[in-house]
């Protein structure tokens, strides 16, 4: 007489919560790139002051729910292509764990709060800057986003109106250097990131522009970009600055100039598709970034 093998016991992952699965939606990790609004404030030469402080700290927390408002529609919006693509297809709405309607009721009303939350500042410089980053995002979503260079452009651009909100928020003046550093800035960060996506099979990607890019445009724009940003930050390091306040700019040319190189390498080797992770994982490149601050600080704050 045979008697069956007993069963093994099986134990299969519990599904993702609805309300873990919103957060994810709201993409907490990529909040890193709204500490860009430090730097107007920081450059300045007022976050010793507590009021200032304060406000930075609302201009973050406003781009914060504005950015994710603007994922989880956008997410909602392109669930059925992400459901095609190896990796997208893991985002929350895509998978189903999120309804699109959830999604679409959840970043209205992140948008709305993070409008709202700028009029704390007192002025109404932060809200426009905001209403600004929010119609080009959806203008991003809606049609720009299909669109060659428009899409690196647009792109680029929030990653400015980061820069200029911090401004906003203390009330400061935003110098020309300032601007154009931050926009060659942002369009070398953006070119890596399309060409990184490229790199890395980006062809059966459902961003329709990277069916029209080369590597070898974006590489261009890419070398192009560097290049004038580091000549454009050497000539702001050593603008309207004396003694040792412009020994300690003019020193932070060199993290600056070792960040850029090596975030060009980093992109070349396949990396750069999500430039907040690349910036924080590679040793080197965060190590710049510390020095970078610390040179500044000295020459602002110290000096």
């Amino acid at each position: 007489m045979t008697t069956a093998a007993p069963e093994r016991a099986t134990t299969t992952p519990l599904p993702e919560s609805r309300l873990r699965g919103l957060v994810r939606a709201c993409r907490p990790r990529q909040w890193i790139k709204n500490v860009l609004v430090l730097a107007a404030p920081t450059a300045a030469g007022v976050l010793t002051q507590v009021d200032a402080i304060l406000d930075v700290a609302i201009a973050f927390g406003a781009f914060c729910l504005v950015a994710s408002g603007t994922y989880l529609i956008n997410d909602a919006r392109d669930a059925h292509a992400d459901r095609a693509h190896p990796r997208k297809r893991r985002r929350p709405v895509a998978a189903g764990i999120v309804s699109a309607r959830l999604a679409y009721t959840t970043g209205a009303v992140c948008l709305a709060a993070g409008t709202a939350a700028a009029f704390l500042t007192g002025s109404w410089h932060l809200a426009a800057v905001i209403g600004a980053y929010v119609v080009l995002t959806t203008a991003y979503s809606l049609a720009l986003k299909h669109l060659p260079i428009l899409d690196l452009v647009s792109v680029a651009g929030g990653f400015v109106l980061r820069a200029v909100a911090g401004a906003a928020a203390v009330d400061v003046a935003v110098s020309s250097w300032f601007l154009i550093v931050a926009t060659l800035g942002s369009l070398f960060m953006v070119a890596g990131k399309r060409e990184a996506e490229l790199r890395n099979g980006g062809r059966g990607e459902s961003r329709a522009t990277l069916q029209l890019y080369t590597r070898e445009f974006l590489w261009y724009v890419r070398a192009t970009s560097s290049g004038a940003l580091l000549v454009s930050y050497c000539l702001w390091a050593f603008d309207q600055h004396v003694g040792m306040s412009r020994l300690a700019f003019g020193l932070s040319i060199v993290p600056f100039s070792v960040g850029i190189l090596r975030y060009a390498m980093l992109v070349d080797a396949g990396s750069g598709e999500e430039p907040e992770e690349t910036v924080l994982s590679d040793r080197l490149l965060f190590l710049s970034g510390v020095a970078l601050a610390g040179c500044l600080a000295i020459g602002v704050y110290v000096v």
